[in-house]
């Protein structure tokens, strides 16, 4: 008997706008100064909301979204704005404990 696996894809698993909160504070959290790592987090959750809807919602380009939300990606701080208010997300700040 062989052990099928499948990739982990945390999309999949974005269905309210809870689970997304949660998850996007729980990698802002676990990101420190990784960049990519919130850009790939935001990524994930377009994927889940839909990438042409979050296009249009915010003006950008599909393809230059993928580009921007993945690995590789180095989004403007402009595009993370655009695309966390496209999401219904807000950033806020805190003190560091």
């Amino acid at each position: 008997m062989s052990l099928k696996l499948k990739k982990w894809d945390s999309a999949e698993h974005l269905q309210t706008k809870e689970d997304i909160a949660m998850y996007f504070d729980a990698c802002l959290e676990e990101a420190g100064d990784d960049v990519a790592f919130i850009a790939k987090a935001l990524g994930n959750i377009a994927r889940a909301h839909g990438m042409t809807e979050l296009a249009n919602d915010t003006g950008l380009g599909r393809e230059s979204l993928y580009k921007a939300l993945s690995v590789e990606g180095k989004p403007s701080f402009s595009t993370i704005l655009k695309v966390t208010r496209a999401l219904g997300l807000q950033l806020r700040v805190s003190v560091a404990a």
